[in-house]
């Protein structure tokens, strides 16, 4: 019933693209084709430079950016988003949580911050 609840929510949204940006390709992975089936339209990038490149070409709806990436800091992806559409509903995921990461990911425009690992249903909530 919870799942109904969130496709009906999805379902108010015209924008369902979703950029996941993670260098753990089996998480990335795994993570992609579960939200698909909750109906987002998945993009994925395992840098911040695909990242980047990725946001500069699709206007998203919504995004999920790891915070610490082989080639840099994910915030760089957060920020290109809000530049590109400030209404996309961005979070940040991460196996090293702190505060003040936290502080810079919300600051950022990020709307929540979770903590690895985080399964699909913990990332449409945290999303919608």
């Amino acid at each position: 019933m919870k799942n109904e609840a969130t496709i009906q929510n999805l379902q108010n949204f015209d924008n369902k693209s979703l950029l996941i940006v993670d260098d753990d390709n089996p998480f990335r992975e795994r993570l992609s084709r579960a939200m698909e089936k909750k109906g987002f339209e998945v993009f994925q990038a395992e840098s911040v430079k695909k990242g980047i490149e990725t946001v500069k070409v699709k206007k998203l709806g919504f995004a999920v950016v790891d915070l610490r990436l082989a080639d840099g800091n994910g915030l760089e992806v957060v920020k290109e988003i809000q530049m590109s559409n400030s209404s996309s509903r961005i979070i940040m995921l991460t196996g090293y949580g702190n505060i003040p990461t936290a502080v810079a990911a919300i600051k950022e425009g990020a709307i929540d911050y979770l903590a690895k690992p985080a399964d699909a249903n913990d990332v449409t909530n945290a999303l919608l």
